[in-house]
């Protein structure tokens, strides 16, 4: 028993994954409707992410603030960098996910019956708060996101308020790199937090091949294979918003630094590549470095933050997705998030990505927060597992590439007259 287990546990996450749901195709087939049960383990996961979900994001986020160093005179820019290149991956998965619609492809009519009663009460609150104001400006639309922040400190931890949470972290993270007088030591204690709260997760996400086969052997009992269509068809929006989001940073590196978008491709191919196959920023991280310092030939202030800082800050891979999946639900679900919703799902994809690199199973964690945000059912989130491993490898290669682009463009239109341009040897890499 204890060897199967030991040989069970050194499977790939992802591997465990797939069997699991494979498990639960053959038992969603063999059971039929009376599999509806087996996904009932997968709300009390659920309810245990929600309970972690807002700590582990608060302490990622005041120790991502706390630890980076960013050299004088380069703030400013590169927050610049980091800024647009979050809203436009967010705005290219949103445009995308509006005009695909993967959620309303193949929508089954038993399950859009059961939905429909659920989301009555949640479309009628968004009608009564749209007739209150004919129309509702950019700016009303900020007032009432404001109005969502708590009254006290402890509040967003006891009432699930995901922007409170967000926001006091980005305000204590601010205030302590202002008031600290040993930081290194501040973040040392913080981590320790923030690893006590990641390793419960861990426990947590031992559980997700397990809750995979009850989810799945539910859906398929139920609806057969008709449900997973519309996940195919979220792959599909996915990886094409994912390309987009490639395709602006080539472009911006095209017209903002000296290095041309094949160069950098050659250069750093190693990095994009253990990106894709370890499905994770912080193991790549080292590695994105040594691309583009050594290979590259990128100014040393340049390479460290774009590699280091960029790492913890630039995750547009994964905010791109968080919208995305948001918006997929809504569609799923048949509710149509309004101007406000979307403008909190906006933030908090860009808020909740900050320091996710270093989270196991972060894109599942911070789908938490950001389907609680706007009032999105979090048992759908379930549905997304089987694919989420598949789609991780990509998005954390845009993660990647986005850590390029941002090195590449602080280094400016021309490279440093003190070392050998690559261009000349990268016929032979």
């Amino acid at each position: 028993m204890f060897l199967i287990l030991a040989r069970w546990q050194s499977l790939p996450l992802y591997l465990r994954t797939l069997i699991g749901m494979a498990i639960g195709t053959v038992v969603g087939l063999w059971q039929g409707p009376d599999a509806v049960s087996l996904a009932k383990p997968g709300s009390i996961l659920m309810g245990l992410l929600q309970m972690l979900a807002a700590p582990v994001a608060f302490f990622a986020i005041v120790h991502a603030l706390i630890s980076t160093t960013i050299e004088k005179g380069k703030t400013p820019q590169l927050i610049r960098l980091l800024v647009t290149n979050t809203i436009a991956a967010i705005v290219i998965g949103l445009t995308v996910a509006n005009l695909i619609q993967p959620g309303k492809r193949n929508t089954l009519e038993k399950e859009q019956a059961q939905i429909t009663a659920q989301a009555a009460q949640m479309q009628d609150s968004l009608l009564a708060a749209k007739q209150s104001a004919e129309e509702a400006t950019l700016l009303d639309s900020l007032y009432h996101i404001l109005d969502r922040l708590p009254k006290t400190v402890l509040g967003p931890f006891t009432d699930g308020n995901v922007l409170g949470v967000i926001v006091l972290a980005m305000m204590l993270g601010i205030a302590l790199r202002k008031v600290s007088p040993n930081l290194p030591a501040t973040a040392s204690v913080v981590k320790v937090f923030m690893d006590a709260f990641i390793a419960m997760l861990h426990w947590i996400v031992q559980l997700v091949p397990f809750i995979v086969l009850g989810v799945v052997a539910a859906e398929v009992g139920q609806h057969g294979f008709s449900s997973f269509v519309n996940l195919l068809w979220l792959v599909v929006a996915v990886i094409a918003a994912l390309a987009l989001q490639f395709s602006y940073y080539m472009l911006r590196i095209r017209l903002q630094s000296w290095v041309t978008p094949g160069l950098l491709i050659r250069q750093c191919r190693d990095a994009l590549t253990m990106a894709f196959s370890t499905a994770s920023s912080t193991a790549t991280m080292p590695l994105t470095f040594e691309c583009l310092r050594n290979n590259l030939k990128l100014r040393k202030q340049s390479a460290n933050l774009g590699a280091l800082v960029g790492a913890n800050f630039n995750n547009d891979g994964t905010a791109l997705y968080e919208a995305m999946a948001a918006l997929f639900i809504a569609q799923l679900c048949g509710i149509e998030l309004d101007f406000t919703q979307q403008l909190v799902v906006v933030f908090c994809s860009m808020a909740a990505s900050v320091g996710a690199a270093g989270i196991p199973s972060s894109g599942l964690l911070t789908m938490t927060l950001v389907l609680t945000a706007v009032g999105l059912p979090l048992e759908y989130s379930l549905l997304l597992i089987p694919v989420d491993w598949f789609l991780d490898r990509f998005r954390t290669m845009i993660n990647v590439s986005g850590d390029m682009c941002v090195a590449c463009v602080l280094d400016g239109k021309t490279p440093e007259l003190d070392q050998t341009s690559p261009a000349s040897t990268s016929s032979s890499v």
